[in-house]
């Protein structure tokens, strides 16, 4: 085989953009296929914002990709027309036994983050519009924020093609092979040969590479969007991005940015899960009841009439951590998947580790728990 390309990137939302601006960056030839548009809402790189948090409660391990992420995000900002980072601060939330504000505040600690601890009563006097119990508590941080979903695709995938990628879109893979001489993907459009494959298409994941279909589980999300009855409450300005471990589940919300309406999500919304393709995608009013219980109880300045409901897709693995690593059958395949509803805030940073892995066989950054094989023990 004499491959066409260096790379190809299989999926170009959030993460396979990113990989395929670090890639060209480096000089590589590299070709990214997108079954949908560019950008797209099919997948789980849409809904025009996505929260950024450097403190991160799943575990202290994430607070160095997450910190990286923000510098990577300045660097690509700076060569678009279009801001794509909005910095409003961050809040973890909870009862004080909560694992969001335990992990947030231990996070903290463990990095010297810049924080502040508050009570329930101290967020329900500031102007924003929650409304909290008084012994509830929260770590507030400064540096978080929020990114343009969109935008940040389209930024990484005008970097790429600015470097000489190569994007196709609308062109779906029928199969792939893989040996020690290189990679072939068949399309409804064509045949395409590298030297390594990349492969960040999300849900789609174990559809295509089934050996590791058993550790990736599709799981339908929904979003909303409700105007507040007091919107200058809800402005970037005086609204945090936020995220909430409350008894009614662990939620997450936004200030009002370019649509009507301050954004609500419930984490793993209802727990539904299967093969891609026989999720349920059309929101209902059962969803939108999902949010509103939140929002009546914690955010009642919030609950005016619904603005939009918006569905999306995570892709959980078993322990709620990413997959970055190269195929188990094939050192020549590097696989981005298994974000679990909490990867966006680490695109760029995905991005670099991919093509660290991809050109380099390893990356610097500390990757150990991302392991595949950690779920043959």
């Amino acid at each position: 085989m004499t491959p066409d390309h260096d790379v190809i990137v299989l999926g170009v939302g959030g993460m396979g953009s990113a990989a395929a601006s670090h890639l060209a960056r480096r000089g590589t030839d590299v070709l990214g296929i997108e079954r949908f548009d560019v950008p797209h809402a099919k997948g789980s790189s849409h809904g025009v914002t996505r929260i950024i948090r450097v403190p991160q409660f799943k575990h202290p391990d994430y607070v160095p990709l997450a910190q990286r992420s923000l510098d990577l995000w300045t660097d690509l900002e700076a060569e678009h027309d279009r801001q794509l980072f909005y910095r409003t601060g961050s809040l973890d939330f909870g009862p004080p036994d909560s694992d969001v504000f335990t992990g947030s505040k231990e996070s903290c600690a463990v990095h010297d983050l810049e924080h502040t601890v508050l009570t329930g009563r101290e967020l329900t006097e500031r102007p924003g519009g929650l409304d909290l119990p008084d012994e509830y508590r929260a770590v507030y941080q400064p540096d978080g924020g929020f990114a343009h979903a969109e935008q940040s695709v389209v930024a990484h995938v005008q970097a790429a093609q600015k470097r000489g990628a190569t994007i196709r879109a609308r062109e779906r893979v029928h199969e792939w092979t893989a040996d020690e001489s290189g990679v072939c993907v068949v399309t409804d459009r064509g045949t395409y040969t590298a030297e390594t494959l990349v492969t960040t298409v999300g849900a789609w994941t174990g559809e295509l590479f089934p050996t590791l279909d058993p550790i990736l589980a599709p799981e339908r999300q929904v979003l909303g969007w409700f105007q507040p009855t007091a919107p200058e409450r809800f402005t970037p300005e005086r609204f945090p991005v936020f995220v909430a471990d409350v008894p009614e589940g662990n939620y997450y919300g936004f200030p009002a940015f370019e649509v009507p309406g301050f954004k609500l999500g419930k984490h793993h919304h209802c727990g539904e899960t299967g093969a891609v393709e026989e999720l349920r995608r059309e929101p209902t009013r059962d969803d939108e009841a999902v949010l509103r219980r939140f929002a009546d109880e914690y955010v009642p300045a919030g609950t005016g009439p619904t603005m939009r409901l918006v569905d999306c897709l995570y892709t959980n693995t078993p322990d709620r951590d990413f997959l970055l690593d190269r195929h188990p059958d094939h050192d020549n395949v590097v696989v981005g998947a298994g974000f679990s509803g909490h990867g966006f805030k680490f695109a760029p940073v995905v991005g670099e580790i991919l093509a660290d892995l991809a050109m380099e066989g390893t990356t610097e950054h500390p990757i150990d728990r991302f392991a595949i094989p950690r779920f043959d023990r």
